[in-house]
């Protein structure tokens, strides 16, 4: 038995891949266990998904063609397919995301030579980050949600929360491309006694321009696929019409027929960012960020 346990303990060392998969897989099946997640619970899911799958297929593109009495706020235009829930929603949806990433990219990029450790001194460059973090904190959604309680329901709750999300979301990435500007320009600029904005406006920003422009195109394609979430609460865009459909209809197939139509407008939109992100920054490789980075506030 001992040598057993010996040779086992001997693999283990040898192998501490094995002891980090093993831990793992034991902390997995103990916090479904706390969350209550079992085979049966999955199996009914599975079951209603089939069910709402069934009903939604074939989708129903009426949503492309019937007026939307019911819009917010009201469409006044006679033809009915420019009144439609597809319609609508998605020029609010591109409407709430331009405004939002307008007026967060004139926010953030000021926070972000704030939070530079490069351009700011210590106190300030911090007490800008925790801000920017705390930003980050609750996602756009929930900014949605309060939003809504505050202002009320319409795209203006929307614009709102996804311009603070914006603000904590961008300004992460360009103090990061701010903090990236070789060191030798910001030391002549110094040198010649320039202040701290000074070297900010017309050194750091103009070096990092390109990466700069690629962000806030990036932060537009966010805002266009996240800002249809918002809707679901309130506040606009065609995730209000998804929600229409949804409770208390149950119309499943007009959801489906949204969601491809949100599918290939995102798709479209996506490419043509790409296209524009890549003459700006030429060969470089594009990298979106991870989520621990924009989450979780550097030291």
């Amino acid at each position: 038995m001992a040598n057993s346990m010996g040779d086992i303990l001997h693999l283990l060392r040898k192998r501490p891949r094995l002891v980090v998969m093993a831990g793992l897989a034991i902390l997995a099946v103990l916090t479904a266990e706390h969350l209550q997640i079992s085979g049966p619970s999955l199996s009914r899911g599975w079951e209603n998904l089939l069910i709402i799958l069934s009903e939604a297929w074939p989708p129903d593109f009426s949503v492309l063609t019937n007026r939307a009495s019911w819009a917010n706020p009201a469409c006044n235009f006679e033809s009915d397919m420019l009144c439609s829930p597809a319609f609508i929603g998605l020029v609010q949806t591109l409407e709430i995301a331009f405004l939002a990433t307008l007026f967060g990219a004139l926010i953030s990029l000021p926070l972000a030579t704030m939070a530079a450790h490069n351009l700011s001194p210590l106190w300030l460059s911090t007490a800008t980050r925790n801000l920017l973090a705390g930003l980050r904190v609750l996602p756009s959604l929930i900014w949605a949600l309060l939003f809504v309680i505050v202002v009320g329901i319409g795209p203006l709750a929307g614009v709102l929360a996804m311009t603070l999300y914006t603000i904590g979301y961008l300004g992460k990435l360009q103090y990061e491309a701010l903090e990236g500007v070789g060191k030798h320009p910001l030391e002549v600029a110094r040198a010649m006694g320039l202040s701290r904005p000074v070297v900010a406006r017309y050194f750091a920003i103009p070096e990092a321009s390109n990466a700069l422009i690629s962000q806030i195109l990036f932060m537009f394609e966010y805002n266009v696929r996240h800002g249809s979430v918002v809707g679901l609460v309130g506040a606009g865009g065609i995730g209000w019409y998804m929600q229409y459909y949804i409770a208390p209809f149950k119309l499943y197939d007009r959801v489906l027929a949204l969601l491809i139509v949100l599918y290939f407008t995102v798709v479209i939109i996506d490419f043509i960012s790409l296209r524009i992100r890549h003459r700006f920054i030429e060969s470089e490789e594009i990298r979106k960020p991870r989520w621990r980075d924009v989450f979780l506030p550097q030291k």
